[in-house]
């Protein structure tokens, strides 16, 4: 239970936090640079575009996708699930997060591959006129799909529960069903 807790505040803490904090950077590296455009003629930022497309924009998808999917905010199939009775609707939600978990997790060794060949590459960015380090940003996608890979396997471990009609034992989060039914 404590440490799902620290998890869930830990994707708190990034999406919160971290997510929000990005998108107040997005709007005034924006603000700033449109007035500087408009108003003095100048590039306040140099690279102002490529700052928010390359470093703020996806840090605050990769911080906000772990909260995201255990609120349940990705798209769900619930007219089949919900019809059925709750034995039922555990298999499928069973079935549905193998599933979900299997393609995740290709996604995972994919996005290791990546990250970690330009980490070895030492991968950089253009920002304005000088090059930037990509791997602080890329470390995040990693860090984004294995916490959303632990929350499915916690939501597989309570539908089998479910399944097999044994009581949950670890604390739900304010949402209660699952991403994907």
């Amino acid at each position: 239970m404590r440490f799902w807790r620290t998890v869930w505040a830990f994707e708190w803490g990034l999406a919160a936090i971290g997510a929000g904090s990005m998108l107040f950077l997005m709007m005034m590296v924006t603000v700033v640079s449109v007035a500087g455009r408009y108003f003095l003629q100048a590039d306040l930022i140099p690279g102002a575009y490529n700052i928010v497309e390359r470093i703020i924009f996806p840090l605050l998808v990769f911080w906000a996708l772990p909260i995201a999917h255990r609120e349940g905010m990705f798209p769900r199939l619930e007219t089949l699930a919900d019809a059925q009775p709750p034995r039922r609707r555990a298999v499928i939600a069973a079935l549905v997060t193998a599933v979900e978990i299997a393609i995740y997790a290709v996604f995972m060794w994919f996005i290791l591959r990546f990250v970690w060949t330009s980490i070895q590459s030492n991968r950089t960015m253009q920002i304005g006129t000088a090059f930037w380090p990509l791997w602080p940003i890329l470390v995040m996608m990693p860090l984004a799909f294995g916490l959303m890979l632990l929350e499915m396997g916690r939501l597989l471990y309570r539908d089998v529960r479910r399944v097999l009609g044994l009581e949950a034992t670890v604390d739900e989060p304010v949402f209660q069903g699952s991403s994907a039914v």
